[in-house]
């Protein structure tokens, strides 16, 4: 199998693994909350903010650059893709079929930069530590009796206002994610993407986009939906803002990489942990062991990923020497 052919090879299959594991913890919350809509309707929604993201990101780099500069530490193999690079994204779809939400950014990037790991696990745990902080301080003190009233006011039909609100954080979510984790697709491809790979990537990403709104979100989904109140329009959209704003501001920070599953998984833990401090609808002893589960599920998909990046190189040059 030729360079280019495995290079395109891995570049599909990191964008369906990726789309397939980290898009409904993206937009999980738009999906539960727009349940009732259609599911074309949320993909057409999507995939046109998808599409400016990707061509703006493109075109504004001045040199074809897809990554947002993500991947300045990471540079393309200089002996082209090999089927050492195809193994990380087909891990990841085993596994995001049994609905286990590993950090991308760890088990695909790591295996192209092994030297990159500490950075980007110092940014990702530092990430975690930040959504988890604050996430606890803006439900248990500044928003304590909004998410009271939500709880109460949850079988009222939902003001338009806040709608035409959730769809606005989502766009700027969609986009703020985006812009983190194209790195984890596009390090499959040279740094300076041609036009004609861009409109095939995009292609590939709105297709793979219809897939997952077509199933709402798959395995991965459920994670969210036994969040509390996350099919309420309105905590789904303070939900989405507070990540997207957390994201923006590491983005600024700076261009290495980072796992947008621990920032995502360590908002929604100091959410419940917060919500189990002043409602009684949710379980204190449920909330404990569902985050105590979704941390266990992060450092399995650490642990596999130091794995990879410290055997599969030697295995490779074994089996290739």
């Amino acid at each position: 199998m030729g360079i280019e052919l495995l290079m395109i090879v891995g570049f599909c299959l990191a964008a369906y693994s990726i789309v397939g594991n980290d898009v409904p913890q993206t937009l999980g919350t738009f999906i539960s909350s727009n349940a009732h809509r259609p599911w074309w309707m949320l993909w057409l929604y999507t995939s046109s903010i998808l599409a400016v993201v990707l061509m703006y990101g493109w075109w504004t780099s001045g040199v074809g650059d897809a990554s947002y500069g993500r991947l300045e530490t990471i540079p393309f193999p200089q002996g082209g893709i090999t089927w050492l690079y195809i193994v990380p994204p087909v891990l990841l779809i085993l596994l995001t079929k049994y609905g286990i939400p590993v950090s991308t950014t760890f088990l695909v990037l790591t295996i192209f930069s092994p030297s990159s790991l500490g950075a980007m696990l110092t940014k990702s745990m530092l990430g975690y530590a930040v959504a988890f902080v604050v996430a606890i301080i803006v439900y248990r003190v500044v928003i304590k009796s909004v998410t009271v009233y939500f709880t109460k006011t949850r079988h009222l039909p939902t003001p338009k206002t806040w709608v035409a609100i959730q769809w606005i954080s989502t766009a700027f979510l969609w986009s703020q994610w985006l812009i983190q984790d194209l790195a984890n697709i596009f390090v499959y491809v040279p740094r300076v993407v041609p036009l004609e790979f861009m409109l095939f990537a995009i292609s590939v990403f709105i297709v793979l986009l219809g897939v997952v709104f077509y199933q709402r979100g798959g395995a991965i989904q459920q994670i969210i939906d036994t969040k509390t109140g996350v099919a309420d329009i309105r905590s789904a959209t303070i939900i989405d803002f507070m990540y997207a704003i957390i994201l923006l501001v590491f983005k600024e920070l700076s261009n290495i990489p980072m796992s947008t599953t621990w920032v995502f998984l360590g908002l929604l833990a100091g959410r419940e942990f917060a919500m189990s401090l002043h409602l009684h609808e949710v379980n204190k002893y449920r909330t404990s062991r569902n985050v105590s589960k979704d941390a266990m599920k992060l450092m399995v998909g650490l642990l596999m990923s130091i794995l990879l990046a410290t055997t599969l190189p030697w295995f490779y040059h074994w089996i290739e020497g």
